[in-house]
């Protein structure tokens, strides 16, 4: 059996291990109720997203340091699963949205800078595909990842504290009180999250 196999093996476990939690573990929150359920998905998934994005930018210095194309389909597998996360952040918070606000989506200061991330992230693979010479295409995708990876911070954490918005507070010492299950249960979530992303980014070079 391969580290590749031994690791999704656990994961899996893992996996079901956590989504039994947060449906049969995790009390109602108060003023959301089981609502609170869609919070253990939607955090990890807007983890992962912003930890792909800098490993991704993290490739990406190395690769214009080296020159290195090992680095290049680093930072490309990460940006890309990091894009699929941060699309899955996304419709779980339209789903968390509908339930508590009426509607799915509504420009909301944090909904909006999301958004914008997509579409820098969106063009980002869109510019991988339209240039063919190899080297260049790394060298343009690694100024392009870290100029996107210095722009998010402030699309995620500054901008949309700037403004009004129907968006919880920060859930650990925020407007929601946790309990000590819920917590821990939060952490096993991200943790989880994580795990399948490390997975997703190394697997073809794990034996």
């Amino acid at each position: 059996m391969t580290k590749s196999t031994k690791w999704l093996i656990v994961t899996i476990i893992f996996t079901i291990a956590v989504i039994g939690a947060v449906f049969f573990i995790v009390p109602p929150a108060e003023g959301l109720g089981y609502l609170v359920r869609v919070i253990y998905f939607h955090i990890p998934m807007a983890w992962v997203a912003v930890i792909a994005f800098v490993v991704s930018a993290i490739e990406a210095i190395h690769l214009l340091r080296s020159g290195d194309m090992v680095s290049d389909a680093i930072s490309a597998r990460s940006a890309r699963i990091g894009f699929v996360f941060v699309l899955l952040a996304t419709i779980s918070g339209a789903i968390f949205s509908k339930l508590t606000w009426g509607a799915y989506w509504n420009w909301d200061p944090r909904q909006t800078t999301i958004f914008v991330l997509i579409l820098i992230y969106g063009a980002y693979l869109t510019l991988r595909a339209s240039i063919h010479d190899e080297r260049k295409r790394a060298r343009a995708s690694a100024v392009y990842s870290l100029l996107s990876c210095l722009a998010m911070p402030f699309l995620i954490f500054i901008l949309p504290r700037l403004y009004f918005s129907l968006h919880p507070s920060p859930i650990i010492g925020g407007g929601l009180m946790m309990d000590s299950t819920m917590v821990i249960v939060l952490a096993a979530a991200v943790l989880d999250a994580t795990m399948i992303y490390g997975w997703l980014l190394i697997r073809n070079n794990l034996r």
